[in-house]
């Protein structure tokens, strides 16, 4: 049946838009058995992509596309040729483009009803019926569902007609004995959902959080990939418009300049489309280009670019050689000397806090700095450089910030360079005491801070486990008072197995409300921490 009208659907189209431009290529369809999953991600990668790139602009597809793929990438019209009678199978059509990172404030969603017939009468208001359970629970109830599922098994006759409308409107009212599961599952549903957006907007503020502490900017993330990518000998990071790179920073493209090198080509292959299975791997890097970055997600599905974050493979090799880096002698790669308009000069020297837990797990990393008034070891003769206040150094951090962003102050002379490059290590050494006495202070801080987490997360599993264990303690007590003849034999038996699976999770429950909280406390037990130089800064008055 879903063959002959699929074939119907190909020909009407295919006639309707015959001497159009790319007609043989602006069609195709999505069924079962089409020829494995290559052949499926070829076709929903092709629909989701930019119009401008692939012609293919009508998908005709049978029930197999109703739930499993994403096709809202760029297309927010559907078409019900037919309606199914399971209202949950419409609703799973729907979603295939009315879900998240669709583009169009308006998704629209078609079927068609002849007046006259009879089923339509029917389907018409089976559609109503689903659409107002959508907009009062987010989803259809189950046994909603199976009610309306049993009233349409038998198909749609003009005799019973109006009998089936009535009953269809009145679904939550048919059977008084079940209207306390629905009236139930309605109850549960609304907190759960209250919930899951209070979760929601907890976890949006956690980030923000995160990301002012962190001041984790997308400008100072590509210049860490920058310096990375010039140490492993390659040139940084090129942007396609230049325009965007200026307008929109977060979104702008940018290629990867790091050529054939054989040593990252695995780690490159990460920037490729998806690998089909059974290609050939040269077959693949042949056919497939390494794609432009960006650095945040770019909310849609064209698959175009790669999003860079911390956690891409990539980006952990380039930071991974960044973080190794150390200090060794002579060498300046992590050594820097800016220009500034203040009179005097600074030097400020960075330390990498790591702090660890059980089996060397690291826990916390931090960026400790120590500043002072730089002078020449003549000026200073017997003494050594005095660390500056907090407010004082902070002051010094903006300066580099400054100094860093300006072309005119970034130009140091040759000569100068090789003065510092002689004093960086009388330097390092005597503000070296000095950066570990302030990772002392801010590691002791962090220890108070993971003890606190710990305990938090604790506390909060063992909340979660008490209110799992309730709501299995009130299903099992549902389930005593159920009347199992209103249940086929399949559904008693899936009950039966329900409640042997939660007299076994109530088990585990009791058991891990004694091992769990320890065993996140013990996560988060600090065992040692280390710092090490990581790099020094100079700031030199442009005036001398």
């Amino acid at each position: 049946e879903y063959t002959d009208t699929k074939r119907y659907l190909e020909q009407q189209l295919k006639e309707a838009i015959a001497g159009s431009d790319l007609e043989n290529q602006r069609i195709d369809s999505f069924h079962g058995g089409m020829g494995g999953e290559q052949r499926r991600e070829r076709v929903k990668t092709a629909f989701n992509s930019d119009p401008t790139q692939h012609p293919l602009r009508i998908l005709i597809a049978t029930d197999a596309a109703r739930e499993g793929i994403n096709l809202q990438n760029h297309c927010a019209d559907l078409f019900h040729f037919d309606i199914p009678w399971n209202p949950s199978r419409m609703e799973q059509r729907n979603g295939r483009i009315d879900r998240k990172l669709q583009r169009e404030a308006v998704v629209r969603c078609y079927y068609f009803v002849l007046t006259q017939r009879t089923e339509d009468r029917v389907l018409d208001v089976l559609v109503a019926k689903t659409a107002t359970i959508q907009r009062e629970l987010g989803s259809l109830s189950p046994v909603v569902e199976k009610n309306i599922h049993k009233y349409l098994e038998r198909g749609i006759e003009t005799a019973n007609a109006n009998r089936l409308i009535e009953q269809i409107e009145r679904v939550s009212d048919l059977e008084p004995e079940r209207d306390d599961l629905i009236q139930g599952e309605l109850e549960v549903i609304r907190p759960q959902l209250q919930k899951l957006q209070q979760q929601q907007q907890e976890l949006e503020d956690m980030l923000k959080t995160s990301q002012e502490w962190l001041n984790l900017r997308t400008e100072h993330f590509r210049e860490a990939l920058n310096v990375s990518l010039e140490m492993v000998g390659g040139k940084p990071l090129a942007p396609i418009d230049s325009q965007a790179a200026i307008t929109d920073l977060d979104r702008a493209r940018w290629t990867l300049p790091l050529g054939d090198s054989p040593v990252w080509e695995q780690t490159l292959d990460t920037l490729r489309p998806s690998r089909q299975k059974g290609q050939k791997l040269w077959e693949w890097r042949k056919e497939n280009e390494i794609r432009p970055v960006v650095f945040r997600d770019p909310g849609t599905l064209d698959g175009e670019v790669v999003h860079l974050h911390l956690e891409h493979r990539l980006v952990q090799r380039l930071l991974s050689r960044f973080r190794s880096q150390g200090f060794t002698h002579h060498e300046l790669s992590r050594a820097c000397v800016c220009l500034t308009d203040r009179a005097v000069p600074q030097v400020l020297i960075l330390g990498r806090l790591s702090i660890y837990g059980d089996r060397a797990t690291r826990l916390h990393d931090e960026i400790v700095v120590v500043a002072a008034d730089w002078l020449s070891p003549e000026a200073r003769g017997k003494g050594k450089l005095r660390p500056l206040s907090e407010t004082e150094k902070a002051t010094a951090l903006e300066l580099v910030e400054t100094s860093l962003a300006n072309p005119r102050l970034r130009d140091v002379p040759p000569k100068l360079l090789a003065q510092f490059q002689v004093h960086a290590v009388q330097d390092v050494a005597e503000l070296l005491p000095h950066l570990k006495k302030r990772a002392e202070e801010l590691s002791a801080r962090a220890e108070k801070k993971l003890l606190d987490r710990g305990q938090k997360e604790a506390k909060e599993m063992t909340q979660l486990l008490i209110e799992q264990r309730d709501r299995i303690l009130e299903q099992e007590a549902k389930s005593k008072t159920t009347q199992l003849s209103l249940f086929n034999l399949k559904e008693q038996e899936q009950l039966g197995a329900d409640i042997r699976h939660w007299q076994k999770r109530l088990a585990q429950i009791d058991r891990e409300l004694d091992s769990e909280p320890q065993r996140i406390e013990h996560i988060y037990q600090v065992k040692a921490s280390r710092i090490d130089p990581v790099g020094i800064v100079y700031l030199y008055p442009v005036s001398g």
